[in-house]
């Protein structure tokens, strides 16, 4: 096995929370999730060489696995006007634990009704990124960021204290 694949296989295997996070949060169905694994990995292998070790793989991975799922979302929502929404269990924060309780169900439902692009900022400032990082990411300034993150969590603290 060539180097270069044997880096991409162990990259995979090390980040895959990230391929399964942005999948689950933009999926209906496991199929769906499944085919959207295959598409975003299909799409980093693709780009794996140009990618620039400068970055931190894992900011590298998010992007291009938002990029493809925010497409895959919107091709969708073109081909169905009908509003599905996602399953309990799209959402998570912590893959490592079983353990739920209701806020954390709570605040899930509340981002899963986001837009996807504030789906994708709530989901990267929750995992710790930086603001000049989620920019990076999603191709928008850092006071963009800010700005829309403040609008969000804002957003969300209404509702969950609503609830």
């Amino acid at each position: 096995m060539s180097r270069e694949k044997e880096y991409f296989l162990t990259s995979i295997e090390s980040n895959k929370g990230i391929i399964y996070k942005v999948a689950n949060s933009y999926c209906r169905d496991t199929d769906d999730r499944e085919d959207l694994i295959q598409e975003i990995i299909l799409q980093l292998w693709k780009t794996f060489p140009s990618f620039n070790s400068e970055f931190k793989l894992s900011t590298w991975m998010y992007r291009i696995a938002l990029n493809v799922a925010i497409s895959a979302y919107r091709k969708a929502s073109k081909r169905s006007k009908v509003h599905q929404p996602l399953s309990e269990t799209a959402i998570y924060l912590d893959e490592n634990t079983g353990e739920r309780n209701e806020n954390r169900d709570l605040l899930q439902a509340l981002i899963r009704e986001l837009k996807e692009v504030d789906r994708a900022l709530i989901l990267l400032y929750l995992d710790g990124y930086l603001y000049p990082e989620i920019g990076q990411m999603l191709g928008i300034s850092e006071t963009n960021v800010a700005t829309k993150l403040s609008r969000i969590k804002q957003q969300l603290k209404r509702k969950f204290t609503a609830q």
